[in-house]
């Protein structure tokens, strides 16, 4: 099942690349330096809403799907989809709250807006998308990720163009999603009608959920702290530079990790569910292995290009900062990414999501400090170097709070020899010519990826040999279906 998501997978996390890289294109180029930071901090404050009201119910169609009966499933859809009904309608008054409260400018209460408004549709069809995901339907999930975030980005140019601002970016995301609810939604509506809703299911739901939020929750004040206090003492310019450098590392990490997660994630719940703790640990050491040996090259490699790929990428204003960024949100990305799709695993699959929000509060709350602390002194590099830092923290409280629960495997086989070829593909690649531009990322970018990939192979590094012949005959079987 994880490799047919691996490759199932591939095309939506090739749309969200291109997406996301063009996003960074287009928009720090479309948009002044003040409006891509009214962008950055309403996305900020949209997600907050989105995972306070929506995320606990995503997270438990996503998890109790595959165990459930079909009469269960029938009555998991009728009391998810009657609980989201009543989200929706708690929404706008909180937003209006949001809106009239605030004390910020209009041009980012506009991107507010336009991001709040755009929730309910884009929750509704993430709901239908994670049951399409836990049921193993990797076609239909991937059409609708691919068409709203692909629709997405081209009606947030669009929007751009027309002079809405940093509301441009969200209000295309939404736009985008009211479209692809027209189709995704009439396959779900019969099964929430067919289904009763149950309170005490609800209960459980909830109880498995809310940690799940909450932790989502402490995760982005993780990721956005730094923001917030950045504008506090420096101005929304230089929050719009550290966004972009953020957007070029953090993006890049982050596709390659959902687009493991998408398969892995449901492969670990049927795993479990039908083969117990020797399967889990089978599949699980698999997926950790597959992830380190291409992660931790593609975090060494952007710090490593740094400088052209943010001429390539970032528009003139926000260039140098930019750069200046991406390295050290590379690292924090490679802690991210394996902590929150690998390592925290465990504790949705035993259902002891209390730990998991102990796991990413304790990085939170040191990222606060540490933000409060060194952003005051250093500007730009102290936000750098306190999430860097919290992230390697949350890496470090996960693997610690497994214990004495349902543990999943570190596989340091392939972590140590994949660090070997990653610093073999570093000393190649600085001994090339800093000549700048396309020319200068193109060159290093080959380089890196060929002296990575001949010394992993030459290491058979977290069986690099076993999972190209794997994947090639899984290419071949859907080739030839």
């Amino acid at each position: 099942m994880f490799w047919k998501g691996v490759v199932g997978y591939l095309p939506v996390n090739i749309v969200q690349a291109v997406a996301g890289f063009g996003s960074i294109v287009v928009f720090t180029r479309m948009l002044s330096p003040a409006d891509y930071g009214a962008y950055a901090l309403a996305y900020s404050v949209t997600s907050l809403v989105y995972t306070c009201l929506f995320v606990w119910i995503e997270a438990a169609m996503a998890r109790f799907y595959a165990a459930e009966t079909v009469v269960g499933r029938s009555n998991l859809y009728a009391t998810l989809y009657r609980a989201f009904a009543a989200m929706a309608v708690a929404l706008p008054a909180l937003a209006v709250a949001i809106l009239v409260l605030l004390p910020v400018g209009s041009g980012l209460k506009l991107a507010i807006g336009a991001g709040l408004v755009s929730i309910i549709v884009r929750s509704l069809l993430k709901l239908a998308q994670e049951r399409r995901r836990a049921a193993g339907q990797v076609r239909g999930y991937a059409l609708f990720d691919m068409a709203q975030t692909g629709g997405g980005f081209a009606l947030g140019a669009v929007f751009a163009l027309i002079g809405w601002g940093g509301a441009a970016p969200l209000a295309g995301a939404g736009a985008a999603s009211a479209m692809c609810l027209l189709f995704a939604l009439p396959s779900e509506i019969g099964p929430a009608r067919r289904g009763r809703f149950e309170p005490e299911r609800l209960k459980g739901y909830a109880a498995y959920g809310a940690p799940i939020a909450l932790s989502l929750i402490m995760g982005l004040a993780l990721a956005t702290t730094d923001r917030f206090v950045l504008a506090a003492f420096t101005n929304e310019a230089t929050v719009g530079a550290y966004h972009a450098g953020y957007s070029l590392s953090n993006r890049t990490l982050d596709v390659m990790f959902l687009w493991l997660g998408m398969a892995g994630g449901p492969a670990c719940i049927a795993a479990l569910e039908r083969g117990g703790r020797a399967a889990l640990e089978h599949t699980a050491r698999e997926q950790a292995s597959f992830m380190v040996l291409i992660s931790l090259p593609a975090a060494a490699g952007l710090a490593l290009v740094a400088r052209p790929l943010a001429e390539l990428m970032v528009g003139p204003a926000l260039r140098d900062n930019a750069a200046r960024v991406t390295p050290w949100i590379a690292l924090s990305g490679l802690f991210y990414g394996l902590t929150t799709h690998y390592l925290n695993t465990a504790f949705t699959l035993a259902r002891r999501t209390g730990r998991q929000f102990l796991a990413i509060a304790l990085p939170a709350l040191a990222n606060l400090a540490l933000t409060l602390l060194l952003i005051p002194r250093f500007g730009l590099d102290g936000a750098m170097w306190a999430t860097t830092a919290s992230y390697a923290l949350g890496a470090v409280a996960s693997i610690l709070l497994q214990r004495n629960g349902l543990y999943l495997p570190i596989p340091w086989n392939t972590l140590g020899r994949s660090a070997l070829a990653t610093a073999a593909m570093a000393a190649a690649v600085l001994r090339m010519p800093s000549t700048g531009g396309v020319g200068e990322l193109a060159l290093k970018a080959g380089v890196g990826a060929m002296t990575y990939a001949l010394v992993a192979f030459a290491l058979d590094a977290g069986q690099a040999r076993t999972h190209s012949g794997r994947l090639l005959q899984t290419l071949r079987t859907r080739a030839a279906a």
